[in-house]
């Protein structure tokens, strides 16, 4: 039998996206039964600070306990407030001003945004190395071939974020700068050997696991290292073997969204969900349909109940979320409405820091 609890169990395993500016009766509906860890807003979920906020006291109304209020914030072509607060700088433009303090302080003020709005947990930064054929994917979301160089870079902006009290995650493991395709629309092949992952694409994880409390892994494959290829989002090879094993991470693994071209081309939404989380992934993201969401936590129950090995790695998973929210969002307090004054406030500081990334960047190259 499904069991409340059970089925409370599969929901906690859950980042869930939502339609509009509001919950809906339905919507409201599913998330007092499935119980999900986390809702993610996108552009189409935000209008006005206000709005934002009360959508998070309906969510809090129905969600029993702490949960992750998540954005993508990155800055540049990443950035979901750019309607409500203007243009915040990308990664590389910050980047390339070669400052640490200012790095600091683009952080800083994205994680006041943040805070201000609710939001809790920002999945940033971006850890791919800046190789020249993923140029044209990646853009102005990575700093840096060298690895060392975006540990720097990563470190200032996480502990910028932290001034706030606003999570991190490391993000897209283990390294999307190998990649010539989106994997929104289809699974990137990456053709780097092992020893050039190792060595390079991971140095950042290696460096940093201590302070991400979060690590997303992609859905890209390497059929030089892992065969038959796979996402690395349903490999028990990178999940376990790699990132638990080999980097020791101890943090929570979440998914990339499972509605992405490049896990959907695999497997179906719901087999894919069970597919990594026998591989060891903690969360999973289903950022856009309900349908999908509802279908991937059945699929999941179902799983449980024919498997005893899926049980165990569904309570296994569950306990670690559990612990891990008890640990990271036990400060975490749903601030008031943000006021049109303290909106304002907002606007004229990504206005300054707009301006000082200019003439920093104009002054680095002179």
């Amino acid at each position: 039998m499904k069991t409340t609890a059970r089925r409370h169990r599969v929901g906690s395993l859950l980042i869930v996206g939502v339609e509009s500016t509001s919950l809906s009766a339905l919507e409201l509906a599913w998330l007092r039964s499935l119980q999900p860890s986390g809702i993610i807003l996108f552009r189409r979920n935000i209008e006005a600070a206000a709005q934002i906020h009360a959508m998070w006291r309906q969510a809090a109304a129905a969600l029993t306990g702490q949960f992750f209020r998540c954005v993508d914030l990155e800055g540049g072509t990443v950035d979901r407030l750019r309607d409500l607060v203007g243009p915040t700088p990308s990664a590389a433009e910050v980047a390339a001003t070669h400052r640490p303090a200012m790095i600091q302080e683009s952080g800083a003020l994205i994680g006041r945004m943040l805070h201000a709005l609710g939001f809790n947990l920002d999945l940033a930064p971006v850890l791919d190395l800046a190789l020249p054929v993923s140029r044209g994917v990646m853009g102005t979301r990575v700093v840096s071939a060298d690895p060392a160089k975006v540990t720097a870079y990563a470190r200032e902006f996480i502990a910028g974020l932290q001034q706030y009290g606003v999570l991190a995650c490391g993000k897209h493991f283990p390294g999307l700068g190998g990649g010539t395709l989106d994997s929104h629309k289809a699974t990137p092949s990456i053709r780097r050997t092992w020893e050039q992952i190792w060595e390079q694409d991971l140095e950042p994880y290696r460096r940093l696991r201590a302070e991400l409390p979060l690590v997303m892994v992609n859905h890209a494959a390497y059929p030089k290292i892992e065969k038959p290829s796979r996402p690395a989002s349903l490999s028990r090879f990178w999940i376990h073997d790699v990132l638990k094993e080999k980097l020791r991470y101890r943090g929570l693994i979440i998914s990339d969204d499972m509605e992405m071209g490049g896990v959907l081309s695999h497997a179906s939404a719901e087999s894919a969900a069970m597919e990594a989380i026998a591989a060891g992934t903690d969360l999973l993201e289903i950022c856009h349909r309900a349908d999908r969401v509802l279908a991937t936590h059945e699929a999941l129950l179902r799983e449980a109940e024919r498997s005893p090995a899926f049980a165990r790695a569904i309570d296994k998973a569950a306990r670690r979320v559990a612990r891990a929210k008890v640990r990271l969002l036990k400060k975490s307090v749903l601030p008031r409405p943000l006021s049109a004054a303290g909106l304002k406030q907002l606007q004229n500081a990504q206005e300054r820091l707009r301006a000082k990334i200019a003439r920093a960047t104009r002054e680095a190259t002179e």
